[in-house]
């Protein structure tokens, strides 16, 4: 990088402006300024700040990204930025007013005032920026990859979490494990769905509950939302593993403009965030999906017209109690939520810098749609948990699989037994934070 400048070459961000104003030629004796302004202009970020392991996640991946040889920049940089991981030191980083197209520039320039000692937490060794390393630190996708890749981990956990909660619903509605058969799986070879109906096979293997009814069931087949789970969830299954292909190749990937290729500085668009957009806009649409069906399989347990026997609503005393009516009502509210926010964010471009930057991919829109979609679909699975524990309470003294009887005692240790109508709350969000914990991960 040194040497083209002291050739004389035209480099964008190095000795011209940014964006629209790139046909500005900048001086060499104002280079550390150029690089000084980006920073300080463009950390311009609103909202509520990113929680901490975003934070970190961001800056272990722009370290990666500057090791890789391509960035122009010295070893210090992401030298500090280890350092700063190692000492915990997390500056505050909004989490609004990124569009992601030349990278998450506000973001990432938030953490890089704290390495030019500008920032809301002090490091031990403050640098200042020399040609280009202000554009290479800003310039990529890393805010939003960052959140991908911990949102690809926790729905993977819920993935499996779901599975366990439809398991113990099956159960407690004296549903057929029948439709679970490899055969059928088998003869449609979607890969994750055959892994959905092996995991539900597993689960439901050895149960009194099924044996005590095999020869005298009058239904000939359940209802979608227990019978078609794994082909369901094997779609869900689907989306996230392309997500997390995206996802994982976006984490080793050079995303900074221009690069740099032994003599050569080739100016491109990597810093474009699209791929890791529509991966978390597939992540977002496929939690909601998993959301829809816990919800509808929670209906069939609370509801006397749908769940085999059980009481109304689980209550001990149907009228006088109401049960799980108004924890019903709030996956269903949370269902709608999570339909509203998954529309997707990838395709709402909206041009920006004097329309240089006149195709934007909003990742961190859909990084935020998609972690709240997370955070209900982990709620509505809590909440079938908790019914499907409560329904086998009154299915004694047969017991169901082993592996849903471990469940259920996986959910007694947060929860106690409904003997009585009391607040919910507390035991729905118990559930759901030892969902995201892998708790229940079958």
């Amino acid at each position: 990088m040194e040497a083209a400048v002291a050739r004389g070459e035209t480099i964008y961000g190095v000795n011209t402006g940014f964006g629209k104003l790139a046909h500005v030629r900048i001086p060499p004796e104002q280079a550390r300024q150029l690089q000084l302004n980006l920073i300080r202009s463009h950390a311009s970020g609103v909202g509520e700040p990113l929680p901490p392991d975003a934070v970190r996640a961001m800056m272990l991946l722009r370290a990666n990204v500057l090791v890789r040889g391509t960035s122009g920049v010295r070893p210090v940089l992401p030298e500090l930025l280890v350092d700063m991981l190692n000492r915990k030191l997390h500056p505050t980083v909004p989490s609004q007013g990124s569009v992601g197209a030349s990278g998450d520039l506000a973001p990432l320039s938030h953490l890089a005032l704290a390495m030019i000692g500008e920032g809301d937490v002090k490091v031990p060794s403050p640098i200042t920026l020399e040609a280009k390393e202000g554009l290479a630190f800003v310039n990529g996708t890393q805010a939003q990859t960052g959140l991908a890749a911990l949102l690809v981990a926790d729905a993977w956990m819920l993935w499996r979490s779901a599975h366990a909660a439809a398991a113990m619903s099956l159960e407690a509605v004296r549903g057929s494990p029948d439709p679970f058969d490899a055969r059928i799986h088998d003869a449609r070879p979607h890969p994750w769905q055959q892994r959905s109906a092996a995991l539900l096979r597993d689960l439901l293997a050895d149960s009194e509950i099924r044996e005590s009814h095999r020869d005298n069931d009058p239904r000939v087949q359940d209802a979608y939302s227990l019978r078609c789970t794994p082909q369901v969830l094997g779609a869900v299954g689907e989306g996230l593993a392309f997500a997390e292909r995206l996802v994982t190749t976006e984490l080793n990937a050079a995303t900074d403009n221009p690069l740099v290729f032994g003599n050569d500085v080739l100016s491109g668009g990597n810093f474009h965030g699209q791929p890791i957009a529509l991966a978390l806009d597939v992540i977002g649409i496929a939690l909601t999906t998993l959301a829809g069906l816990a919800e509808r399989r929670l209906e069939r347990v609370v509801n006397p017209d749908l769940s085999s026997g059980l009481p109304a609503f689980l209550a001990h005393d149907p009228g006088l109690e109401s049960g799980f009516m108004i924890a019903q009502i709030a996956a269903a509210a949370l269902v709608a939520d999570c339909r509203v926010l998954a529309t997707p964010a990838s395709v709402q471009s909206v041009p920006t810098e004097g329309n240089q930057e006149d195709v934007v991919p909003m990742g961190m829109t859909a990084a935020w749609k998609a972690g709240r979609i997370l955070a209900n679909a982990e709620r509505i699975v809590a909440i079938e948990l908790l019914a499907g524990a409560q329904g086998l309470e009154y299915l004694k003294p047969l017991r169901p699989a082993k592996a849903v009887a471990r469940l259920q005692a996986a959910v007694r240790q947060e929860s106690a037994a409904l003997t009585g109508d009391r607040p919910l709350t507390a035991d729905i969000e118990k559930v759901a934070a030892r969902i995201r914990e892998g708790r229940f991960a079958s």
